[in-house]
């Protein structure tokens, strides 16, 4: 958004802010979310680079393709855990974790 509307929605009375602001989200949970996001849009990267199906991935796993959806989905419920072993599993290394972290901690 543009400051020149932020100063007429101010003026009006509204407030402004981000989603992390509405939330009240400390900076310690915007980064959390932030990396299961960006540890999510990997594990579909790599399945796709992999050419493989959820499903095939979920068979891997020992898992579902329901919860590799969800976990590509970057749905609440999936664990930091199973995101770094759906990345493991399709032959990410410490090194490209390590990476995708620091990647995540500077935007």
């Amino acid at each position: 958004m543009d400051e020149d509307k932020r100063k007429r929605l101010r003026a009006a009375g509204w407030k402004t802010g981000s989603a992390y602001d509405f939330l009240e989200m400390t900076d310690e949970d915007a980064s959390y979310v932030e990396l299961k996001i960006l540890l999510s849009a990997a594990v579909r990267k790599l399945r796709q680079e992999r050419h493989l199906t959820q499903a095939q991935l979920a068979a891997l796993m020992r898992s579902s393709q329901s919860r590799v959806a969800k976990a590509e989905a970057g749905d609440v419920s999936v664990s930091l855990d199973l995101l770094i072993r759906s990345l493991l599993t399709l032959g990410a290394t410490n090194h490209d974790l390590a990476n995708l972290i620091s990647a995540s901690a500077h935007p």
